[in-house]
């Protein structure tokens, strides 16, 4: 059964909502109309996260080589079918959705760390003619998120609420709290589907590469962001997820993405997400999500657009 927000919740998101807002008609270059997470506060008896042995959680650059390590000597569950039983709540253990690379606290979001971890130096290999475009996007469009679209992949792994892993044989599938949203991804060895199909999560193909599950995406329809500084990409976006438990509680994500329209060259981010482990019978919070809502009526008659996507410029 779904749980309501109660109004304390509702008024923190209303007036998280209000500073941004206030930020951003003052600076008119920050993402006006971005995605307001609202996380629903641990209840009474929920385990707090615990740190995955020395590896640090909130630095993903130091976290990566260490949770490769330790996740070799980490022997998993396992399903009926023996794959590495994943089933369960979970969530990124750090930001990214507001930014990607590292930044500093805003009126807007707090301090974070890069999730990119190649390159070394925290930052997108971003073309400079696409480069260019980023600012454009936040002062001309609306953030895909607001507009209730699906959040995209890997976006969809760092959106604020978690997800949820269901295993059965031949399949993974991911269930989102946030707009009710869902990847289905079978491990059975098909063929990804016709370049012609568009989707707004892509088509995934699953694989076990030991205790790995490898998750190959093609075919987004390049309209999603990967964060809310105008970050995107084009329809030729290519992701290979990569799932690893370094402990019961403990997945360490690792996700390589190529673009050759948009990228210099190919580039990883990792980080840790981690178990939810609540009280027992816990559920998602419903975070319901409604085309037309207020929000994006208002970005529309300020003059702002939902995000049509981008074409890769001609080759010179």
């Amino acid at each position: 059964m779904s749980k309501r927000l109660s109004g304390r919740m509702i008024a923190m998101a209303i007036g998280a909502a209000i500073v941004a807002l206030s930020s951003a008609l003052a600076s008119r270059t920050a993402p006006v109309f971005g995605f307001v997470g609202v996380a629903a506060a641990a209840p009474a008896g929920a385990q707090a996260p615990q740190a995955s042995g020395a590896c640090p959680e909130n630095l993903p650059a130091r976290f990566h080589p260490c949770a490769k390590e330790r996740s070799k000597a980490f022997g998993p569950p396992r399903t009926s079918d023996a794959k590495p039983d994943m089933q369960g709540f979970w969530g990124s253990s750090v930001g990214g959705f507001d930014n990607l690379e590292e930044h500093p606290r805003s009126p807007d979001m707090g301090a974070g760390p890069s999730l990119v971890v190649d390159p070394l130096d925290g930052k997108v290999p971003y073309q400079p003619w696409a480069a260019a475009l980023l600012k454009e996007n936040m002062a001309k469009y609306i953030e895909p998120n607001m507009a209730c679209f699906p959040s995209g992949t890997p976006r969809s792994i760092y959106t604020p609420g978690g997800f949820q892993i269901r295993q059965s044989p031949g399949y993974v599938v991911f269930v989102f709290d946030r707009a009710h949203n869902y990847r289905i991804i079978p491990t059975d060895g098909r063929p990804h589907l016709s370049e012609s199909l568009r989707l707004w999560q892509g088509d995934s193909r699953g694989r076990w590469d030991g205790n790995t599950l490898v998750v190959d995406t093609v075919n987004q329809n390049g309209k999603t962001w990967l964060d809310q500084m105008g970050r995107f990409n084009t329809e030729a976006l290519h992701v290979v997820e990569r799932f690893t438990l370094v402990d019961a509680d403990t997945i360490h994500y690792e996700a390589v993405i190529e673009d050759p329209n948009v990228y210099t060259r190919p580039w990883t981010m990792a980080f840790p997400v981690r178990r939810n482990r609540r009280i027992a019978g816990f559920d998602f919070v419903e975070f319901a999500c409604f085309e037309g809502e207020e929000n994006v009526d208002m970005a529309l008659g300020l003059g702002y657009r939902i995000f049509p996507g981008i074409r890769p410029r001609p080759a010179r």
